[in-house]
Order: structure tokens, then C-alpha cells, then sequence
């Protein structure tokens, strides 16, 4: 799945536009990597996303393509 969709499904991120702004300014890596919006990401992969200040880690568990909001947090855990 693309790093930006996975990050509107688990709700990471709340729009993909807004993800792909992300991922564009350098601000989102997978596997200690900077990471373009299209990079493909599996289980077991790292995603690390810098808001201002603050540094969120999360490792991926599980890819879908929709999910409910009380399942989202069911596809990550934090680090």
C-alpha cells in the first residue's frame, strides 16, 4: 500500500493530501529513509513523521485498504 494511503487509513494523518504534503517536505521516513508519498509499505516497516516539534514512531502491523475509526489504531503501534 502507498505510505499516503496507509497513513489516511490508520487515521495518522486525517487527509492523504495532507499526507502527501508530508511526505513531499521531508517530513515522514520509513525505515530510517526519507520517504516519498508513493513508497510501498508493508508490516514491520517504521514510519516516522515529524509534526513541528514532535516525532511521532509508529511500526506498521497490518495493511488495509478501509477500516473503521475504532480499528485504525489496530494497523500500528507506537514506539
Amino acid at each position: 500500500m502507498r505510505l499516503d494511503k496507509f497513513l489516511k487509513v490508520s487515521r495518522l494523518i486525517k487527509r492523504r493530501s495532507v499526507a502527501n504534503e508530508a511526505c513531499d517536505a521531508g517530513r515522514v521516513t520509513v525505515n530510517g529513509n526519507v520517504a516519498k508519498a508513493s513508497v510501498q509499505v508493508k508490516p514491520g516497516d517504521v514510519i516516522e513523521i515529524q509534526f513541528g516539534t514532535k516525532a511521532v514512531k509508529v511500526e506498521v502491523l497490518e495493511i488495509k485498504d478501509t477500516t473503521k475509526k475504532e480499528e485504525a489504531k489496530d494497523l500500528f503501534r507506537y514506539l
